[in-house]
């Protein structure tokens, strides 16, 4: 009962985000004005670098469930025509069949 490529991808990218909020928060707060310029530079780098993070792996999410949905959709047209044809196939016999017992 393990994750899923797509399971893995939207922890890792919520773990991410959460920490950039986390990160927001405590910079505004409880770290500001306490920290020395080179501290702040590297500190609000780190933020910006984990939000950008959590974009780019949102952005491979949705490519990743536009390619599933596509597949899907895909597969369901195949099966559909399959059937249709299938159906045509056995009512064109039956057809048959009726007209040889005429």
């Amino acid at each position: 009962m393990g994750l899923g490529n797509s399971g893995r991808r939207r922890w890792f990218g919520a773990i991410v985000l959460a920490v950039a909020i986390l990160m927001l928060i405590l910079g505004e707060t409880a770290l500001k004005g306490k920290m020395g310029d080179a501290a702040f530079l590297v500190y609000w780098l780190i933020c910006f670098v984990l939000t950008g993070l959590a974009i780019v792996v949102a952005f491979r999410d949705v490519k990743a469930v536009q390619n599933e949905v596509r597949s899907e959709q895909r597969t369901l047209l195949e099966s559909t025509l399959k059937d249709i044809e299938s159906e045509a196939r056995n009512r064109q016999k039956q057809t048959e069949r009726n007209d040889g017992r005429r």
